[in-house]
């Protein structure tokens, strides 16, 4: 565990905990690490709601797909953040989400009922943890606000430079990567690759755009 105490240490839900209080709080709250191949599932839906998930290496992917089997990935999660965690707090039976690895990760499961009722031995760190865990979640909605903007936008256009226009601001630079494949950036924007690969050559053709892969410039 000891070996991925940089990772946690920038993780949210571990915000003001010692490090040497780590492997203490691990154990309390019945932790265990997973490594999950590329394309496999952390959680699929239906999975009882029971864990919170931190990602150690990797990446992951949230998604939600319909009676159909039309796909739509509310989020992506790199190293050191949180996922699962409002499904598991908000008392929830069962995932009603996928959780998909985007490439070889290792993962941490957290059992949510251990963190949310504070210990026997009255630890310390556990109304610490709580308050991390509120503003974690709080800052989860925030970023589901964000989608929503993306998403009603009118035209494929719209919806895209909305979403690069935002990467750039946050990233400060007109130059940046975005945590997305192609795919997965059609999924997250709720539009068809096709379209949105053809907005990206017009974009791209007219000068306003340059892209190669999930690297982007904003001329």
């Amino acid at each position: 565990m000891e070996k991925y105490f940089d990772i946690l240490e920038q993780c949210p839900l571990f915000y003001d905990i010692a490090p040497e209080d780590l492997n203490t709080m691990i154990t309390c709250l019945d932790g265990k690490i997973i490594n999950v191949p590329k394309g496999n599932p952390v959680f699929l839906e239906g999975d009882p709601a029971r864990f919170v998930g931190v990602v150690l290496t990797g990446m992951v992917q949230v998604i939600r797909e319909d009676y159909y089997g039309n796909r739509s990935v509310m989020t992506v999660v790199q190293p050191g953040e949180l996922f699962a965690e409002a499904f598991s707090c908000a008392g929830c039976e069962t995932m009603p989400v996928s959780v998909l690895a985007l490439t070889d990760s290792a993962i941490l499961l957290l059992d949510c009922q251990r963190m949310l009722t504070p210990c026997a031995h009255s630890c310390q760190f556990h109304s610490t943890l709580m308050q991390n865990l509120l503003h974690g979640i709080a800052q989860k909605n925030l970023t589901l606000t964000q989608k929503i903007r993306y998403m009603s936008q009118k035209t494929t256009k719209e919806k895209l430079m909305a979403y690069l226009l935002d990467q750039a601001k946050q990233q400060g630079s007109n130059e940046f990567v975005i945590p997305h494949n192609r795919q997965s950036l059609a999924d997250y924007l709720g539009v068809e690759r096709s379209a949105m690969s053809a907005e990206i050559s017009k974009l791209k053709k007219a000068g306003q755009i340059d892209t190669h892969g999930s690297w982007f410039c904003l001329k």
